[in-house]
């Protein structure tokens, strides 16, 4: 085995690991309304969501292309990897990949931990990022585009990431707000059962949509990978093995079930009711469908969560607990950032070792951080058994003790 299959195989491996840990993670984004308003049972809800997320992966690859094309220059006009990061049979690049991989992976745990809703796509795209600058500069980073078109960082991460959130928001407020106009008058129990069935189409219908989305950015980068060893070719295509394989690990995730951010989002927030969760839920749906099809990678968890508290605004005499939501834009803030730097210190800890050491020392780093989170979070578990429990303000766990 060459050096550099054995890293390729290092980078597939752990671009299906960072998979699996946004099925999990973002769970929430579908389900958690769902669950808190009773509509499905946990275990229900997650097993849905994961084959939703399994057939949603399949509907497009428009954002698997802009991970490969739009994020970072390594490539040519042509789509194909530049020369110079060839040289080596592709290490050079390949490398980059696996310290960005690890830095979303990493940022994924950590927020999980803290039962904190934050992006994994900004987590992938952070890592990326800061493996790149750490690499190749900071010339090294596709921060614009050419100026034709949105494109770009700024075009296709930056601004959806702004703009998206808050156009949820608005839609589920305007939906809560009109659904409580229209059903005024009618005895509760009927409208509570009636949008609880609501809930869950609406709740499908995002799940769906999150595996058009966030799967195909692991289908994009593992592409990536496969051009830079020589073993694809197709810049405008992803291989159906890739395809397969990152549907099955986002599927495997969700299911798995992040409870931690599913209480979070489902209670922490809003005390939900039946009609507020089918109006953020049908919010999500629509802005993160039309996101995908215009190729923009935008946080399903950012949409998830503006939509929640829209409904919490559109309904009267709601109470959204604006110090919760505000930790969360917190994590929002620095996901980038935050993924950044633990790309670019896992490319330099590669780098410096160099090779497939080096490569491999990466990958022994993220087994030793995974575990020792998954530890310390069996310290205060959450699972399908105490997720709908009664919120408590209490502060995150703290990682040190």
């Amino acid at each position: 085995m060459s050096h550099e299959f054995f890293i390729l195989v290092l980078v597939v491996v752990t671009a299906l690991g960072f998979d699996f840990t946004n099925g999990f993670h973002d769970t929430a984004n579908a389900m958690a309304t769902s669950i808190a308003t009773k509509a499905l049972k946990p275990r229900t809800a997650v097993a849905l969501a994961g084959i939703l997320n399994l057939v949603g992966a399949f509907l497009s690859v428009e954002v698997a292309l802009t991970v490969t094309n739009a994020v970072v220059k390594i490539q040519d006009k042509t789509g194909a990897p530049k020369a110079e990061l060839l040289s080596d049979g592709g290490g050079a690049l390949l490398l980059i990949v696996l310290a960005g991989l690890v830095g979303g992976i990493i940022w994924n745990l950590f927020t999980w931990l803290l039962g904190l809703p934050s992006s994994s796509s900004h987590a992938l795209f952070g890592g990326l990022i800061g493996a790149t600058v750490a690499g190749l500069g900071w010339a090294g980073v596709n921060w614009n585009g050419d100026g034709s078109k949105l494109d770009g960082v700024v075009g296709k991460v930056l601004l959806p990431a702004l703009l998206s959130p808050v156009i949820a928001g608005v839609v589920a407020a305007f939906g809560t707000w009109v659904i409580y106009r229209i059903t005024l008058g009618v005895a509760q129990r009927f409208t509570d059962q009636g949008f609880r069935w609501g809930q869950i189409g609406s709740a499908s219908l995002v799940s769906l949509a999150h595996g058009t989305n966030d799967a195909q950015k692991t289908m994009g980068v593992i592409t990536l990978a496969l051009i830079a060893a020589g073993d694809w070719t197709d810049t405008g295509a992803v291989p159906l093995w890739v395809k397969v394989a990152c549907a099955l690990a986002i599927a495997l995730g969700t299911y798995v079930g992040g409870w931690r951010i599913i209480r979070t989002l489902g209670k922490g927030i809003v005390e939900i009711t039946p009609q507020q969760g089918m109006a953020a839920q049908s919010a999500s749906a629509a802005v993160i469908l039309a996101s995908s099809h215009l190729g923009f990678a935008l946080s399903t968890t950012h949409v998830a969560t503006g939509s929640i508290v829209g409904a919490g605004i559109g309904q009267p005499r709601a109470v959204v607990r604006w110090k919760v939501a505000g930790r969360m834009i917190g994590a929002w803030l620095i996901t980038v950032p935050a993924a950044g730097v633990v790309g670019a210190l896992m490319w330099w800890l590669g780098h410096l070792v160099g090779g497939a050491g080096g490569a491999l020392l990466i990958f022994v780093v993220l087994l030793a951080a995974s575990a020792a989170m998954y530890l310390h979070s069996r310290r205060r578990p959450v699972s399908e058994h105490n997720v709908n429990e009664d919120w408590e303000p209490v502060a995150p766990v703290s990682v040190s003790g």
